[in-house]
């Protein structure tokens, strides 16, 4: 039995600008003393949209508008520094469930596919037309097609890139390596048993 099968994603939008976010910017540091990821969506980007005193900043994320969105809007080279998969989980907690963005760094696109989330990628210039009916409407519904490689938003649509075996796991319920493991046990397990340096 293979997993969700993710052929698209729908859902309202945020726009948070910028290149070269990084995953410390994401999630930082001093909050990834924890034992599992449950919780982490309360600190993402919790630098730069809270105060010292835990009050809020002027930032996307606290503005009423998108307190519904579903699917980050962003720049270029996204995720990029630490490799830390606390980032694309805190992207998850917080109810993401796809992301648009210019590029990504390598290690922050994988972990968010392995988490069942398309990173999809266009031209800065598609960014700003979603970015502005977004602006314009926050209620607008945005849809991922996964399947067509396509965005649409209200009654416009651009071409998007998901890297091909990103997916083309994301369509065939194959995009969680550990999960694919924990449906294969008996497997394993037979394989580990005809293994002679493992029945010592």
């Amino acid at each position: 039995m293979s997993l969700q099968k993710i052929t698209e994603v729908k859902g309202q939008g945020i726009y948070v600008p910028g290149d070269e976010i990084d995953t410390d910017r994401i999630i930082p540091a001093r909050f990834m003393k924890c034992v599992t990821f449950d919780g982490l969506g309360e600190y993402l980007f919790y630098d730069v949209r809270k105060n010292e005193d835990g009050s809020d900043k002027q930032h996307p994320l606290n503005d009423e508008r998108f307190k519904s969105a579903s699917i980050l809007l962003t720049g270029a080279n996204f995720g990029c520094g630490s490799s830390r998969e606390h980032a694309p989980q805190a992207i998850y907690r917080y109810g993401f469930r796809g992301i648009v963005a210019e590029s990504y760094a390598e290690i922050f696109f994988g972990n968010c596919t392995t988490l069942g989330i398309p990173c999809f990628v266009v031209t800065k210039d598609d960014i700003k037309s979603i970015a502005d009916a977004v602006e314009a409407d926050p209620s607008v519904e945005i849809e991922l097609d996964v399947a067509n490689e396509r965005i649409r938003f209200g009654e416009q649509s651009v071409t998007a890139v998901v890297r091909d075996t990103a997916r083309k796991a994301l369509i065939a319920g194959r995009w969680d390596m550990i999960g694919e493991l924990r449906e294969a046990a008996d497997t394993v397990s037979e394989v580990v048993g005809k293994l002679p340096y493992m029945s010592k």
